[in-house]
Formats: structure tokens, C-alpha cells, sequence
């Protein structure tokens, strides 16, 4: 005990010493270096591209700057105008025009019909006359409310799967991981075509049967991940103290091994999130996913694709969108991991 009273003082001193020289290290380092190394600490380009996709999906018909599904034929393949004045941009006044007669009313209607507001079409038109921009919009609403549902089922059935097999062991864990691995073999995206086929409705499948879908695809992972935490809590001093004083197995499971979860269950959906995502929009994509006029990424993106040489932006800024979103869903999950796992976590 006296040994170790004089080695505490010596020990202290040593973490205050490395303390002073990380702060004198860093206070050296320039402008330049201490931005990247804010950056590289801290999630900042993910942190902003998930709060412009929030914003996005929850506040579409306030930030859109027209409507998604209005088609324009005349403006069909428009070239994006970046924000800037064009020909078209004089939006016609009523005032000019006595609308009581029919003559006016029609040059009225003519003039309306070849013009538009100087904030439509600033990422072009789609072959349709559609605003770009406007349906990359709402297309973050869309990936945002299916990802959500789909994501929480998989949380729901994935843990509970993980909490059993891993707590009760036996027969149990050996069946549930062989049905684990049995659905992963299988071909998701060949059967769910074949599903979505049977309920084809305007160029794609009902909402809910997308969302049932990815759902199919959402569980697996949490299942091995909260499996393996399980098997490391379950053979805890508390665990085995709450089985001794008579605790039930549905009592220590919520209350001593679920806890204990949460920050894998966080990671494990932080990570899948971008997945489900990218599922979504290969679905939509291949016409078995969010049917028609809703728009979608991945449905926008194959819409475009007979129009690559003359007019790539109607794919390019919806596949940008999902190249941004997924990558940093994945940037942000790593990060969460780092910190959450004090074996992983990076401090430089």
C-alpha cells in the first residue's frame, strides 16, 4: 500500500506532464494545421452534409424552389442556369394583360407558359421540364422517411434476435445464427424484384412495399454485433450477481445486458443507414422502387440516363446526392466507432 502511495504522485505528474506537451504541441502547429486537425478530429464535412439532408427532407416544400412533379415540355433537358438572369427569367405581370377577354387571357397564359422565376431550374430541367434541384429536394424526404421505417424494424427485430441468441446460448443461438447466415445467401435484389413486380403501380412499387423491402435487408447486422456484446455482458460480475439474487432473465436483459448495447446498436445503424440508402435508390433505379411522380434519387437518375451526352445534369446531381449522403453516413459511423470503443479511438 505505501508503494503504491508513492508511485500515484509520480504517475499524476507523468499524465500532467504529457497533457502540457500535447497543448504545447498544438499550440506550435499553424493556422493551416490546426484546421485540418479539427477536421480530421471531428466530423465536420459529414456533420454538415447530414444537416443539409435533415433540412432537406424535413423542410422540402419551404426550401424547394418550385414544385417537383410540374412538368414544363418546353423547357424539356433545360441547361442548368446557376442562379443566373436568362432570357426566359421575365415572368409576365397580370396587370399588363385584361384577362377579361379571352385574346389577353391566352397571350397571358402563352407568355406564363414560356417563362420562369430566376430560381427554378438552377440545376437544369429534366426530361420532362422538371425542376432538378427541386426534385433532389424532395428526393432527401423520400430516402429519409423510407430509411427510417426500414431502419427502426431493423433495430427492433435485429437486437432482439442478438439479445436471445447471445444471452440464452444453445440451441437457440446456434439456430438463430444459421438463419442469419442462410439470409444473407440469399439474392435480395433478385427477390425484390420479383416482389416488387407484384405490386407495380405508375412505374414502381407502393411506398410500403419498398419500405418492407429494405427492411428485409436491415436486421442481419445488428443481430452479430449485438450477439457478441451480449456474450462478453452476460458473463459480468453484475450479470451473475443479478441471476444469483433471483433477477428473471426478461429483467437482467433490459436492465443489465441493453444498456450495455447501445452504443453498438448506435454505430451498427450510424453505418447502415448510407447502405439502406444506396438500396433504396438501386431499387428505384431499376423501376422497382418508389413509383411515379414521387421523385427519388434513384428513379432520377435513371431517368437521365437515356440523356448522359445532352443533358447529364439530370443524373449527375442526383447521383451527387447520393455519393455525398452514403459517404458521409460511412465517415460518420467510422468516427462514432472511434469514440465509442476506447481501443479504437484516435486522439491525433
Amino acid at each position: 500500500m505505501a508503494q503504491q502511495a508513492e508511485n500515484q504522485p509520480t504517475t499524476t505528474s507523468s499524465t500532467h506532464a504529457a497533457i502540457n506537451t500535447e497543448v504545447r504541441a498544438r499550440a506550435k502547429r499553424s493556422a493551416p494545421s490546426q484546421v485540418w486537425y479539427f477536421v480530421r478530429r471531428w466530423p465536420v464535412l459529414p456533420l454538415v452534409v447530414m444537416v443539409v439532408l435533415l433540412v432537406a427532407g424535413i423542410f422540402a416544400p419551404s426550401v424547394a424552389p418550385a414544385d417537383e412533379i410540374e412538368q414544363s415540355l418546353g423547357f424539356r433537358n433545360y441547361p442548368p442556369t446557376w442562379g443566373k438572369a436568362t432570357e426566359f427569367n421575365v415572368v409576365p405581370d397580370p396587370a399588363d394583360y385584361d384577362l377579361t377577354i379571352t385574346k389577353e387571357r391566352s397571350a397571358y397564359n402563352r407568355a406564363k407558359k414560356n417563362s420562369f422565376p430566376k430560381t427554378k431550374f438552377i440545376l437544369g430541367g429534366d426530361n420532362l421540364g422538371r425542376d432538378v434541384l427541386s426534385r433532389v429536394i424532395f428526393g432527401a424526404r423520400i430516402s429519409l422517411k423510407v430509411t427510417a421505417y426500414a431502419l427502426t424494424s431493423g433495430i427492433i427485430v435485429g437486437s432482439a434476435l442478438g439479445l436471445a441468441a447471445g444471452y440464452f446460448g444453445g440451441w437457440t443461438d446456434e439456430i438463430l445464427m444459421r438463419l442469419v447466415d442462410s439470409w444473407n445467401a440469399l439474392p435480395f435484389i433478385l427477390i425484390a424484384l420479383v416482389i416488387a413486380q407484384q405490386f407495380l403501380h405508375n412505374g414502381g412499387a407502393a411506398e410500403g412495399v419498398i419500405i418492407f423491402l429494405i427492411a428485409l435487408v436491415a436486421w442481419p447486422p445488428f443481430v452479430r454485433q449485438v450477439r457478441a456484446d451480449v456474450l462478453t455482458i452476460r458473463s459480468l460480475d453484475y450479470v451473475m450477481s443479478a441471476r444469483t439474487a433471483g433477477a428473471s432473465n426478461l429483467r437482467i436483459i433490459l436492465k443489465h445486458i441493453v444498456p450495455g448495447t447501445f452504443s453498438t446498436i448506435l454505430v451498427v445503424a450510424s453505418l447502415r443507414v448510407g447502405q439502406l440508402i444506396l438500396t433504396e435508390s438501386t431499387l428505384s433505379f431499376l423501376g422497382a422502387g418508389i413509383p411515379d411522380p414521387i421523385p427519388a434519387w434513384g428513379k432520377s437518375v435513371s431517368d437521365g440516363r437515356n440523356f448522359i451526352e445532352e443533358a447529364w445534369w439530370i443524373s449527375f446531381f442526383p447521383g451527387l446526392a447520393i455519393f455525398l449522403v452514403v459517404m458521409s453516413l460511412n465517415f460518420f459511423g467510422d468516427w462514432l466507432r472511434d469514440r465509442l470503443d476506447p481501443r479504437l479511438r484516435q486522439l491525433e
